[in-house]
């Protein structure tokens, strides 16, 4: 058995670039940053910046093309493909790409015009709508303030 999935949280470099296949299939390309923040030795907060291609085939390339822009910030799920080419001064040089198959816009409704909510799953190519943000906090403050020590299974 192998896994090859990737999950990103982090905000988008630049617009995407949408092209179309011969067979007219739309596909999105784009930059992602990821952000590490830690102590040094000297107890100096840091901060790496880790840059991820990412491309997006059919459904996920025209949520890219519709709502997807510089600054976004985006929950990607995907994995993790590489592939060589040779470049103009016949350099073999190695690309990773990770590609998606699920991508939810992040942030504030307000940054991303009431698509905050929305997500598309490449693998049913459907639609998915998480809970509300609200709701979710309604069900977990039920949820804790209902369990007892005699609800845990140890």
């Amino acid at each position: 058995m192998s896994v090859n999935k990737v999950i990103l949280v982090g905000n988008v470099g630049k617009d995407p670039i949408v092209r179309y296949t011969n067979e007219n299939v739309p596909v999105a390309s784009f930059t992602l940053a990821t952000n590490e923040i830690y102590r040094d030795q000297k107890g100096e907060l840091k901060k790496e910046t880790e840059w991820h291609n990412i491309v997006a085939w059919r459904n996920n390339a025209q949520l890219a093309e519709k709502f997807i822009k510089k600054g976004t910030q985006l929950y990607i799920e995907g994995r993790i493909k590489s592939r060589t080419y040779t470049d103009k001064e016949n350099q073999t040089r190695n690309v990773y790409e990770i590609i998606a198959d699920k991508i939810q816009l992040l942030g504030k409704k307000e940054e991303t015009t009431d698509t905050s909510s929305t997500s598309i799953d490449a693998s049913s190519e459907s639609i998915v709508t998480p809970i509300p943000k609200d709701l979710t906090e309604d069900i977990n403050n039920t949820i804790s303030s209902s369990a007892t020590d005699d609800d845990l299974p140890f």
